[in-house]
């Protein structure tokens, strides 16, 4: 199968299903309920896999073991993510009928901000190897300032994104239903579920920082990173939906991904003399974050016996 095709299947695959949920699925707004988030949850896993077998059946097995290690990263760095959403549907108090549109959208600006980062970044690799190492420190000090940061605050008026919208784009004062943008006295207005979507995409421009170049770590195949980065975003927002009301059960999971990130980081760091394999990355990766879990409902147990 050439590269275009790949390429060409992939995106319409991709795109005809983001026009299904928006159009047919979720054509409404509507508060999502555990099951319904759980059903996607397990609908995107089992697509993911399916994919996986697919680049196995197409590609090999380094490939294919490499998607899984990719996907794995992806999935567990972006779970940092839901701490934020939280807070932020908290701090502009969006309704929980919204907060589906919110990040959907969100997730579109994503996928589009993690494709631009993935090409950029592996040809500068491919133009400039030093560059891994630098990567490698900014990935040990982001697993380092990771762990240190306990209580997790938001600011979303000191976003200079946000400051600079608001200096040209008047925005109403209450939310008008699902709507982006409504018209006052013949004037365009946005509305403040607006706001939060443009929030949640700037600041997911600091979370690919931190986990494009982690996956670096596993492999510079520009196809194998866009499609592990792509299913592991997809699935983010069903992920959100079903684990929301238990988020704070985690106590150990933030210093968990800040475990993954050191050990990614070294890794790249000594590349050059000492070569772990993906499929034992892979393993480590996931221990790290089953021990994680498995301490904090531990903990969790404890506290409320």
């Amino acid at each position: 199968m050439t590269q275009g095709v790949m390429w060409t299947g992939f995106n319409l695959f991709i795109l005809s299903l983001l026009v299904l949920d928006l159009k047919v699925f979720n054509r409404n707004s509507h508060i999502v309920s555990i099951k319904e988030a759980l059903g996607w949850s397990a609908f995107w896993i089992i697509l993911s896999l399916l994919f996986n077998l697919g680049v196995y059946h197409f590609s090999g097995t380094k490939p294919a073991i490499d998607f899984l290690a990719g996907y794995l990263l992806e999935k567990s760095l972006s779970v940092d993510n839901l701490f934020v959403f939280i807070l932020l549907f908290s701090y502009f108090k969006v309704p929980a009928s919204y907060q589906h549109k919110v990040l959907f959208w969100g997730i579109i600006g994503a996928l589009i901000m993690r494709a631009l980062f993935i090409f950029g970044g592996i040809a500068l690799i491919s133009r400039f190897h030093w560059l891994i190492y630098l990567f490698g420190l900014f990935l040990v000090y982001t697993g380092v300032k990771l762990s240190l940061d306990k209580d997790e605050e938001i600011h979303p008026e000191n976003n200079p994104i946000l400051k600079l919208f608001r200096r040209w784009m008047p925005i109403t004062e209450n939310y008008e239903n699902d709507s982006f943008f409504v018209r006052r006295a013949g004037k365009l207005m946005a509305t403040p579920l607006f706001v939060v979507v443009l929030v949640v995409e700037s600041t997911d421009v600091m979370f690919a920082v931190d986990s494009i170049p982690a996956i670096f770590a596993v492999t510079l195949d520009p196809f194998i990173v866009y499609t592990s980065n792509v299913f592991a975003i997809l699935g983010l927002r069903a992920l959100y939906f079903a684990l929301a009301g238990m988020m704070k059960m985690f106590t150990y999971l933030n210093y968990g991904l800040s475990v993954i990130l050191v050990f990614i980081g070294i890794k790249m760091l000594l590349s050059e003399y000492l070569h772990i394999s993906t499929l034992w990355a892979l393993g480590i990766i996931a221990i790290i974050l089953l021990v994680s879990i498995l301490a904090s409902v531990i903990k969790d147990h404890s506290a409320s016996t």
